[in-house]
């Protein structure tokens, strides 16, 4: 029953949690001199090639032949929407600087389980004139870090580090949410690649369900393992330098002397945290118009050129984001980190769909 959940006392903090937390944030951008924008809900493409998102038309149009091709919809095109405001804030960073936006992202994923949502909030940033992944994963530590920091000592923090008999066994102890807490206030969080976060894995590889093997995501269980070992337990870990095929098309390709073929990897990051894995990714965006087209041929995103046309491929609803490029484009990166996610590790919250006050999941939209 959403409608009234938020009445129970555990849930109004979780309201409040979410109201200060959007305060502190807004605050320790200004103090960057980053701009906050309002990107668009409604997209042209899908952000990473997934293929995960929600098609949209008018409640009254039935979907008929013409529809499918986009000739008689509502925008002349087949229009979702989005998944990550991360392309249009690109195109923003290189008008006004350094931006960042909290906005809802939506994801047409068929997952029932307790760490994934169809709607959900992002908090995401980009930073121009930036030509490492360092300043990116600083700008991300020392964000959480100042939230932390800034509202421990709320009256609504302490109140999670409270627990009374009738908070219920969806709430991991309190003593584990304070010292998440505490780790996301230490300096100097550890940093690993990903080569070698793998051979760290391979030396226990007994441990796992699934083998560590160098050109595979990382499951939950290694990134568990890594946090812990790692990060001791407390501080955040970063793991960079992913495998370049397992990654987005938009990632800049770490130049190293044996960076072609196979065993290439992308400058990029993802911050593990304790008991709760990965909450946040990050790159350098390739910001260069040949490399990007040849990773969008290489990942099949180029459409082959029509017959009398020119000899040349394009990106199809992504020529714009291509066209950045040519018109002058400083290097630049950003991160994501799941909004949501974050309040439930903060909050200590078993299950993402417990800190969304009208969760919206595969197989339910209540209200």
């Amino acid at each position: 029953m959403p409608h009234l959940r938020p009445r129970t006392p555990v849930n109004a903090v979780l309201l409040r949690l979410r109201s200060e937390a959007i305060a502190s944030l807004t605050q320790f951008f200004a103090g960057r001199s980053f701009t906050q924008t309002h990107p668009p809900i409604i997209t042209s493409s899908d952000c990473e090639g997934a293929g995960e998102v929600f098609t949209i038309m008018p409640a009254n149009d039935a979907p008929t032949p013409t529809d499918q091709d986009g000739q008689d919809s509502f925008f002349r095109s087949r229009k979702y929407l989005t998944v990550s405001a991360q392309l249009h804030l690109e195109a923003l960073a290189q008008a006004v600087g350094n931006v960042w936006a909290l906005s809802p992202v939506f994801r047409a994923e068929k997952s029932d389980t307790s760490r994934h949502l169809s709607e959900f909030y992002m908090l995401e940033a980009e930073m121009s004139f930036v030509d490492d992944l360092g300043p990116v994963m600083d700008l991300a530590e020392d964000m959480l870090r100042s939230l932390s920091t800034n509202l421990i000592e709320s009256a609504t923090v302490q109140d999670l580090f409270y627990r009374s008999p009738h908070s219920g066994s969806h709430l991991a102890p309190a003593d584990e949410v304070r010292r998440r807490w505490e780790g996301l206030m230490r300096q100097d969080w550890p940093r690993i690649t990903y080569t070698d976060a793998v051979a760290l894995l391979r030396q226990k590889a007994d441990l796992f369900t699934h083998k560590p093997t160098w050109g595979a995501g990382l499951q939950s269980e290694h990134e568990k393992y890594l946090a812990e070992y790692v990060g001791g337990g407390e501080k955040p870990v970063f793991v960079t330098h992913y495998p370049r095929d397992i990654k987005a098309f938009y990632m800049r390709e770490t130049q190293t002397a044996g960076s072609d073929g196979a065993g290439a990897v992308v400058d990029c990051f993802d911050l593990l945290v304790p008991e709760f894995c990965e909450i946040a990714g990050g790159s350098m965006r390739e910001h260069r118009v040949e490399p990007l087209l040849s990773a969008m041929k290489r990942q099949g995103i180029l459409k082959p050129p029509s017959e009398g046309a020119a000899d040349e491929q394009t990106g199809g609803t992504l020529d714009w984001y291509v066209d950045l490029r040519r018109w002058g484009c400083p290097p630049h990166g950003g991160f994501g980190i799941g909004f949501d996610r974050l309040l439930s590790y903060l909050a200590g919250v078993q299950t993402i769909r417990d800190i969304v006050s009208f969760p919206r999941w595969y197989g339910r939209c209540d209200c």
